[in-house]
C-alpha cells in the first residue's frame, strides 16, 4: 500500500504506480485531506477580500486583468478548456499514472486552495486505475500546464478516458489554476527515469566485474589505500563494491597486465561522478515530489495567499542535465571495455570471440550496436538547460526545460542499457570459452544469472535475442 499524505511519498511509489495496470492499493490520509479543505475555504475567503492570481485575475499575461461579473466557476473552466490544448502522441500509461500519483499528493499538502471534490475524484481516479487521454506535448518546465489541464477536464467529463471512467465532478472557483500549478507529468517521467539509471548503475558493478574476471584485471586499481587518497563518495563506494564483487580480501593475485585499460582500470574515477549525480538527483526528486508548488500558495498557517515562482523546477533540469552527462561517459567506458573483449591480445582468445571456422565474425557486430546505442546516448546527454524561452508577452522570460531533460533521461536510459546489454554477451560468451574459475567470487551470481537466459551456442548467428535477454536481466543483476 502507498502512503498519501503530502510529505511521505517515494521515488520508489512512483515507479510502483507506473507500472501497475488497473486499481492502485493507496492509503490516502484523512488529516491531509482535512488540511487541503482548510485551505480550499481560505483560498475561498481571500478571494472575496484580495486580488488573488488565476482566482479574481486572468494568468500569464493576464495577471493585471480582474475577473468582474462573471462566475468564478465559468472563469475555472475557461481557464482548463484553454490550456488543455496538448499535442502529439498519447502520454504512456506509466507516466500518467505516476503523474496523478504525484499530483494527487502535491495537492494533499494542502497549500494549493483546490476544492475537496476535485481533489477527491482524481484519488477516486488513482485508486480506480481510471486513465485520462494526455498529450505528450505541452510544457517547457515552468508547469505542466497542457498535461494537467486535459487529466482535470477529464475529471470533470469534458474530456475522454483512455481506460475506465468516474462521474463528473464539478469546477469549483479557483479549481483551475490550482490543479494545473505543478510539474506533475515532468516529475513522473524524470522520477522513472532517475530510478531506472539508478538500477543500471547498479548492474553496471556485475556487469564490469564480469569483464574484469574475462580480462584478467589488475586489482590494484580498486585497492582501498587508492581511493582513500582522493576520496570522493561516488568513486569510493565504486570500488568498495568492486572489491566485494570480486571478492578481493587481504591481497588479490596480480593481473596480466601492470596496468589495465581505461575501462577496467579508471572505473570507479568515471563510475562514481554518475552515482554521485543520479543520488543527487533521486533527492531533488524526492524534495519535489511533496512540494507545494501551487502559485498561489495557500497558507493556512499565515492566512494567506502568497506569490511565487515553485513552478520553476531549475533543480530538476540541472540535476536531469548533470545525471545523463554522467552516465554518458560511464557508457563510454563500457564501450572500451566491449573493444577489450573482442580483442586476442587482451583476451588470448580469438578476434570477437569467434568459434567458428577461420574468418568467423562471432561477436564482431555488437561493437557497432554499441557505438549506435552510445551515439543515442550521446545526443540524450547534450543539456537541455542552455537554451530559455520567453512566453506569455514577456512575463514568463525564462524556462527551465526540465520537461525535456526529463525527455532525454528517459532516452539516454534506453540506450545505455544497450551498451550494457553489449558488454555483458561478450563478457558472458569470454567466459565459457575460458571456462573461468568464478567458484569463489560473489560475481558468480552476475555470471550464472546471465549465463542462464544467454544462449550458449558459440557459431555465427544473428545476436537480437541474446542482447534482448542481456537488457531483460539487467535488472537482476542490479540486485546482485
Amino acid at each position: 500500500m502507498i502512503r498519501v499524505d503530502g510529505r511521505t511519498l517515494r521515488c520508489a511509489d512512483v515507479v510502483t504506480a507506473a507500472a501497475t495496470e488497473g486499481p492502485l492499493d493507496i492509503d490516502v490520509s484523512i488529516a491531509a485531506l482535512r488540511g487541503a479543505e482548510h485551505a480550499w475555504k481560505l483560498a475561498e475567503d481571500l478571494s472575496t477580500r484580495r486580488i488573488v492570481y488565476g482566482r479574481t485575475t486572468g494568468v500569464g499575461a493576464n495577471k493585471d486583468d480582474v475577473v468582474t461579473g462573471e462566475d468564478p466557476a465559468e472563469h475555472g473552466r475557461r481557464l482548463l478548456r484553454s490550456h488543455a490544448g496538448g499535442s502529439g502522441d498519447a502520454m504512456p500509461g506509466g507516466q500518467v499514472r505516476a503523474m496523478m500519483l504525484i499530483r494527487l499528493n502535491q495537492l494533499l499538502a494542502g497549500r494549493s486552495g483546490a476544492s475537496p471534490a476535485l481533489i477527491g475524484a482524481l484519488a477516486t481516479a488513482v485508486k480506480t486505475g481510471a486513465l485520462p487521454l494526455v498529450h505528450r506535448f505541452g510544457a517547457i518546465g515552468t508547469g505542466d500546464l497542457a498535461p494537467l489541464a486535459e487529466t482535470a477536464l477529464a475529471l470533470t467529463g469534458e474530456r475522454p478516458w483512455l481506460h475506465g471512467e468516474l462521474p463528473p465532478v464539478p469546477v469549483h472557483a479557483g479549481d483551475a489554476l490550482a490543479f494545473m500549478s505543478s510539474n506533475a507529468a515532468t516529475l513522473a517521467e524524470a522520477t522513472l527515469s532517475a530510478m531506472r539509471l539508478d538500477t543500471l548503475a547498479r548492474a553496471s558493478h556485475a556487469v564490469a566485474g564480469l569483464t574484469y574476471v574475462a580480462l584478467d584485471g589488475n586489482p590494484e586499481a580498486y585497492a582501498t589505500p587508492v581511493h582513500e587518497a582522493r576520496p570522493h563518495a561516488g568513486q569510493v563506494a565504486c570500488a568498495a563494491e568492486m572489491r566485494r564483487l570480486l571478492g578481493m580480501h587481504g591481497t588479490p593475485p596480480p593481473g596480466r597486465r601492470i596496468q589495465d585499460p581505461f575501462g577496467l582500470r579508471a572505473f570507479p574515477q568515471v563510475q562514481g561522478p554518475a552515482l554521485d549525480a543520479i543520488h543527487y538527483l533521486r533527492d531533488v526528486l524526492a524534495v519535489e515530489i511533496n512540494a507545494s508548488t501551487e502559485n498561489p500558495m495557500i497558507s493556512t498557517v499565515h492566512q494567506d495567499a502568497y506569490h511565487h515562482a515553485h513552478f520553476h523546477t531549475a533543480y530538476v533540469s540541472t540535476a536531469l542535465d548533470q545525471a545523463r552527462a554522467t552516465v554518458h561517459q560511464v557508457a563510454e567506458l563500457s564501450v572500451a571495455r566491449l573493444g577489450d573483449l573482442l580483442e586476442p591480445e587482451f583476451t588470448g582468445l580469438r578476434p570477437f570471440l569467434a568459434a567458428g571456422p577461420p574468418g568467423s565474425s562471432g561477436l564482431m557486430i555488437l561493437e557497432y550496436v554499441a557505438h549506435d546505442a552510445l551515439t543515442e546516448l550521446r545526443q540524450a546527454a547534450l543539456p537541455a538547460t542552455l537554451g530559455t524561452a520567453v512566453v506569455s508577452r514577456g512575463i514568463e522570460d525564462h524556462a527551465s526545460f526540465s520537461t525535456q531533460a526529463a525527455r532525454a533521461a528517459t532516452a539516454a536510459a534506453a540506450a545505455y542499457q544497450q551498451v550494457l546489454a553489449c558488454e555483458l554477451v561478450a563478457a558472458v560468451r569470454a567466459l565459457r570459452i575460458r571456462k573461468a574459475k568464478l567458484v569463489d567470487l560473489p560475481v558468480r551470481a552476475a555470471y550464472e544469472a546471465a549465463s542462464a537466459v544467454l544462449d550458449p551456442r558459440l557459431d555465427d548467428r544473428p545476436l537480437t535475442e541474446d542482447i534482448r535477454h542481456a537488457v531483460e536481466i539487467l535488472d537482476v543483476l542490479a540486485r546482485i
